[in-house]
């Protein structure tokens, strides 16, 4: 609990010694009448340490990580798969496991082909997907959506499937035919190496999709009946 803290106090640290340094080397030329040539070498050296000090202490406050404010979702912890052949069941239980264990992603849903194949993570009552403008737009451009801070977007009533409170949302393109929506619990957390990563994944899920589900509808039927 106390490393936070004790992060707070090491970067601040390099500031507090230039600073007192360089304090410490004023009053010195102020108390001392006379100062020999070593000693105005040694105050100029001890000048640009302290500077150099003071200069570190900065660059670490800037460079120092915040984490966004992170969200308690409002919804249930739900893993549902449509009927569908055993092997895209595999990916699809496979890909959306590796999102919501190595990304900031709490909420995850398939979308393909007019239907919902996936829903797993926290996620709203709601279990349809009624494509409106933001999924219109990804399916149409073939190009990712990402929301940044769903709170302040007029659209998010679109997605109505995720948590009420969802903070974040990326929608990545399935090939032309579907599409990979991702909630997250924190504003503006998904780095452009998730970005790149979620849209690979997104890609190796529409190579499977598109061999098993070239026909959906006598798929899904044929799995309903078998």
């Amino acid at each position: 609990m106390a490393k936070p803290d004790q992060n707070k106090v090491l970067r601040r640290l390099p500031i507090v010694v230039g600073g007192l340094g360089s304090v410490l080397l004023l009053i010195n030329r102020l108390l001392t009448p006379q100062l020999t040539n070593s000693q105005s070498r040694a105050d100029v050296l001890g000048i640009i340490l302290s500077a150099l000090l003071i200069l570190t202490g900065l660059l670490w406050q800037q460079v120092a990580p915040r984490s966004p404010d992170t969200v308690d979702l409002i919804g249930e912890e739900i893993f549902e798969l449509a009927p569908l052949p055993d092997e895209v069941k595999i990916e699809l239980a496979w890909a959306s496991h590796l999102v919501l264990t190595n990304t900031v992603t709490r909420s995850l849903v398939v979308f393909y082909q007019g239907k919902v194949l996936l829903r797993r993570g926290i996620l709203g009552a709601n279990p349809e997907v009624k494509p409106g403008p933001i999924l219109q737009r990804v399916l149409e451009k073939q190009k990712p959506v990402y929301l940044v801070n769903l709170l302040i977007y007029p659209g998010k009533i679109e997605l109505d499937y995720l948590p009420e409170n969802t903070q974040g949302v990326i929608c990545q393109p399935i090939g032309k035919e579907g599409v990979l929506i991702l909630g997250a619990n924190a504003p503006r957390s998904y780095t452009k190496q998730d970005e790149n990563w979620i849209a690979g994944i997104a890609d190796k899920l529409d190579v499977t999709l598109s061999t098993y589900l070239k026909d959906n509808a006598t798929k899904i039927v044929s799995s309903e009946t078998s």
